[in-house]
């Protein structure tokens, strides 16, 4: 395995100014990466990673969700909830209804056809997650998830 260095990887001339900024420049590089592998293995069934992340959330509850509480549960944030949900159900891959209670209230739920394309997902994806991760020992990566959570401790 070979240790090269984000300076090298970008040709950087000089030393960074300080570690934490190669520590969070490694993040957003390593993160871009994975995003946009993920991004063309997602586009291959017809979803962002935005509407796959609704997909799980509402697979992963087992029943209806306010459009709010998705927004909240999501991996990153959306300004556009609601426009998100709007091609999700075009898609005929999520129903809306409102709540009787409250109007204000929105309830999303997944259709048999969202269950049915997140089940042909679900093996591509473990086997994208192996290929990615998969040569780091179990120590390492439960390290690795140690770390990412530390760090954005801080910026809560």
């Amino acid at each position: 395995m070979t240790n090269i260095t984000l300076q090298h990887e970008l040709k950087k001339r000089n030393a960074f100014d300080s570690l934490e900024q190669e520590a969070a420049l490694n993040l957003i590089r390593t993160a871009d990466q994975i995003e946009n592998r993920l991004g063309r293995l997602l586009r291959e069934f017809g979803l962002t990673m935005s509407q796959y992340n609704v997909l799980r959330i509402l697979r992963g509850e087992g029943a209806p969700l306010p459009s709010l509480e998705i927004a909240d549960r999501m991996i990153r944030v959306v300004p556009a909830i609601t426009g998100l949900i709007d091609r999700l159900e075009k898609q005929e891959l999520v129903t809306r209804r409102r709540c009787e209670e409250d109007r204000r209230i929105v309830f999303v739920e997944i259709t048999t056809k969202g269950v049915k394309l997140l089940a042909k997902i679900d093996t591509p994806l473990t086997e994208f997650h192996k290929t990615l991760l998969g040569h780091l020992s179990r120590k390492d990566l439960k390290e690795l998830t140690r770390l990412t959570q530390l760090s954005r401790s801080a910026t809560k």
